[in-house]
């Protein structure tokens, strides 16, 4: 049975890399629940971050739990020096690998929680041959590679075929949305189904971020 309650991932991709460590605090101060990594490697996404020494070097500034998305090619080479490093959760794209459930055994070798992530043009059904083995999906509501972009509206159906899905056939996976959430952009996530919510930007740049994560948390269907 997965839980009804609502977890806040926030992504340092947002956050002030000059200041990682306050800034892992903020998360855990304001009341945030995961902390979400976004791995970029410049070939994947147009974009470059981190690899497992930021997630070493990080960890120690808090407990809480580590979703390390891993937007790259080749990510089975990366998966045990991210688990090594202090992940919990090791998401990985389906669009970057041929043998998807190759890449869910490894993961679950290395003892940590499986993620699967999609892009906004992957349809969920692509999906259905590994969600017994997941403990997480992540449906990416923008075309992956930079912060600050508006949610696509049309992403949240996967949303709701996923939850669908999972209380159909009793699967134990989470689903998070990632990508233009806020707490104006949250409700609908949350009614399709998502317990699970990547901010980014209206975290890191709210001018009180535990105000951000109350009003995302405490927010009412529309």
């Amino acid at each position: 049975m997965v839980s009804s309650r609502i977890l806040v991932a926030p992504s340092i991709l947002s956050a002030d890399f000059s200041r990682m460590g306050e800034e892992i605090k903020k998360i855990e101060q304001s009341g945030g629940d995961w902390v979400h990594v976004d791995v970029m490697d410049g070939c994947f996404v147009p974009n470059i971050t981190f690899g497992p020494k930021m997630v070493e070097d990080i960890r120690k500034y808090t407990s809480l739990p580590f979703d390390v998305h891993l937007m790259t090619v080749n990510p089975d080479q990366l998966i045990e020096r991210f688990a090594d490093a202090g992940a919990d959760y090791i998401t990985f794209h389906l669009e970057a690998v041929t043998h998807a459930h190759r890449t869910v055994m490894q993961i679950q070798g290395t003892g940590k929680k499986v993620g699967v992530s999609i892009v906004p043009s992957t349809p969920a059904f692509m999906l259905q041959e590994l969600l017994s083995e997941l403990d997480l999906v992540l449906v990416m509501t923008v075309n992956p590679g930079f912060g600050g972009q508006k949610l696509i509206p049309s992403c949240l159906e996967k949303v709701c075929y996923l939850n669908q899905l999972r209380q159909e056939r009793g699967y134990r996976y989470l689903i998070a949305v990632d990508g233009g959430i806020n707490q104006f952009t949250a409700p609908q996530a949350i009614q399709a189904g998502a317990n699970v919510l990547v901010l980014g930007s209206a975290f890191f740049l709210s001018p009180d971020p535990k105000a951000e994560i109350a009003a995302v948390k405490g927010t009412k269907f529309v």
